[in-house]
């Protein structure tokens, strides 16, 4: 008998049989998209390899890519196999070739990646893109090691197809807690006196800190083995997208990315082989008809993280 779930527990992990409402809504391709509206806001079940020939080039603004990294896990019912670095970097270089040309002149691509894959990415990226940064961000959780240090930390690499490109700072400050409040004629310098405490909204860096990795009592929570949290996704489309952009991921899970453009007012699309995780991508977008938070973004600002304990994330 399995064991019933918490009433706090909101992990998402809906059987394809329960969801085949949701199933139903994702959409095929087999042929060249003439008319990209054709597939705006859609989950599109299908093999990546096969379905980026058929996007229309220059289509879409901001490309979001969370590639399976170079290990043997297994996806639900399917499994990447490890390989060697040449296969690897054959298969980045493959995928890379294929959004390439969908991206528009002036958009951006963000590549994530663990530290190992991370050095074969950057060197193909830079065949085809104009990279800007390489972002660190740091997992609060994972396993530790006897004879290595525990790996806390992923990469995302930040590139572009050109010189000209979205960059909203002001969207992407996060707000920090002021330790020393520096005042000039008694008021504060550089920074704000709220009920709340002492603030001020500093630029980002690309060490990113402030990461709550989703888990069972988050309403975001999927049973996806390697699901990104939406605030890492938020940072990226605020950054560098705008209201009504495209954002398309190629190797969305379970949607992620997808959800995260519909609360910030962007169009999406994006690919997913698996038909599980296809059902709770749309199961996310329908929840986000209700509910636009973001854990961790709220007032239009990135919280630094354990900063919220006077707001109400509901």
């Amino acid at each position: 008998m399995s064991k019933e779930k918490s009433p706090r527990n909101k992990t998402i992990n809906t059987s394809i049989e329960s969801g085949k409402a949701y199933l139903d809504r994702c959409i095929t391709i087999d042929g060249f998209v003439n008319d990209i509206s054709r597939i705006l806001d859609k989950t599109i079940l299908g093999d990546s390899l096969e379905t980026l020939k058929y996007i229309p080039k220059e289509s879409v603004d901001l490309i979001i890519a969370d590639p399976p990294y170079n290990l043997t896990k297994k996806y639900n019912t399917k499994t990447f196999s490890k390989k060697s670095k040449d296969e690897y970097e054959k298969y980045t270089r493959k995928w890379l070739s294929l959004v390439m040309p969908i991206l528009k002149p002036n958009g951006s691509i963000y590549v994530c990646c663990d530290w190992e894959t991370s050095i074969i990415i950057g060197s193909v990226l830079d065949d085809y893109f104009k990279i800007q940064n390489r972002i660190t961000w740091q997992r609060e959780k994972g396993r530790g090691a006897k004879q290595n240090w525990k790996n806390g930390m992923e990469d995302i690499w930040f590139a572009t197809k050109s010189n000209e490109y979205t960059f909203n700072l002001d969207a992407v400050k996060v707000r920090k807690k002021v330790m020393a409040p520096y005042r000039v004629n008694g008021t504060p310098k550089d920074w704000e006196e709220t009920k709340h405490g002492n603030f001020r909204d500093t630029c980002p860096s690309n060490f990113w800190d402030d990461i709550t990795i989703p888990f069972w009592s988050m309403p975001e929570n999927t049973a996806h083995p390697t699901q990104k949290p939406e605030k890492l996704i938020a940072k990226m489309i605020l950054a560098s997208s705008n209201e009504n952009d495209i954002v398309f991921d190629p190797f969305l899970g379970s949607g992620t990315t997808s959800v995260v453009a519909k609360k910030l007012n962007r169009h999406y699309f994006g690919i997913e082989r698996d038909k599980q995780f296809c059902i709770w991508a749309e199961q996310r977008l329908e929840m986000a008809n209700t509910n636009k938070n973001i854990q961790g973004y709220i007032d239009g600002v990135f919280w630094d993280r354990n900063l919220l304990s006077r707001k109400n994330n509901k």
